[in-house]
């Protein structure tokens, strides 16, 4: 049996929504909702997974909610960031009468996977699990969740938001947590790897099929590479790497990335760390 899984990037075209600090939540909420779409298809089989937006465009209320209920979607997550909370945070939500016990427990699942790779990263406020009386989460007719991914008029978490690594792991919790809810597995799952480069903590990876990925602008810059983009395919001063498309951003094998700028690289097991360094 196929899943099936939308994923509503909050907002969008004429509708910026929370506006400050240089953001438009419209444009963090779809960055964070194709990077967790693509995470899903990679990491388990037998799952649809749909956006009710993927560019920059408006789409009505009604129109987000018809799209889920009308593809029999076994699952609605919408993302979205916050404003006006004061000393910011995160929190998710879920409409006020549910009595379906499987929407409580998705959006137990979305928090807690969620919660527990943006807290090492510097979110100190959990502001937990909440209920309200939201269209997208009350005019679904299966388990809807909404996140709120930090507070864009907090400045300490807008600029978190402009981080890579908060992103990513704003991204592998929501594909986290839907994989856990259906108890999804996959014999290719990627496992996430830090990535340091001279001593620095600069994004997060995947360890699959004996290779190790990272953000190939991240990283690549961070040790004094050029980027290109040509034909779909990452190229690091000028040479073509393999390339993956997570969300925007294209991924690279970091051995090859090391060997054409010449870094050193090395692996430590004890904190799924790969190291580079000029």
């Amino acid at each position: 049996m196929t899943i099936t899984i939308v994923l509503d990037p909050g907002h969008g075209g004429h509708d910026p929504g929370a506006v400050a600090n240089g953001l438009q939540e419209k444009d963090v909420a779809l960055q964070i909702s194709l990077a967790a779409a693509e995470r899903l298809k990679a990491k388990y089989e037998g799952i649809r997974v749909l956006l009710t937006r993927t560019a920059d465009v408006f789409v009505p209320l009604p129109e987000r909610t018809s799209i889920a209920n009308r593809e029999r979607a076994d699952a609605f997550v919408s993302v979205h960031c916050n404003a006006g909370g004061g000393a910011g945070g995160f929190e998710t939500y879920m409409y006020s009468r549910s009595a379906n016990p499987n929407t409580s427990e998705l959006q137990r699942v979305l928090h807690s996977e969620i919660w527990r790779r943006i807290n090492p990263l510097g979110v100190d406020r959990d502001r937990g699990p909440k209920k309200a009386d939201l269209y997208v989460c009350r005019e679904t007719n299966m388990p809807a969740v909404l996140i709120e991914c930090l507070f864009i008029d907090v400045p300490a978490d807008a600029e978190r938001l402009r981080r890579a690594d908060v992103l990513d792991a704003l991204a592998d919790g929501i594909a986290a947590g839907l994989g856990s809810y259906f108890g999804l597995t996959s014999d290719n799952q990627p496992v996430s790897v830090r990535i340091e480069v001279n001593g620095k903590y600069v994004a997060n990876g995947d360890a699959i099929d004996g290779r190790t990925w990272g953000p190939a602008r991240i990283v690549g810059e961070e040790l004094g590479a050029s980027i290109g983009w040509v034909d779909r395919t990452v190229t690091v001063n000028g040479v073509k790497l393999p390339t993956r498309l997570i969300g925007t951003a294209g991924w690279v094998p970091l051995r090859p990335l090391a060997d054409v700028v010449r870094a050193r690289i090395s692996w430590d097991g004890k904190s799924n760390t790969v190291k580079l360094k000029m």
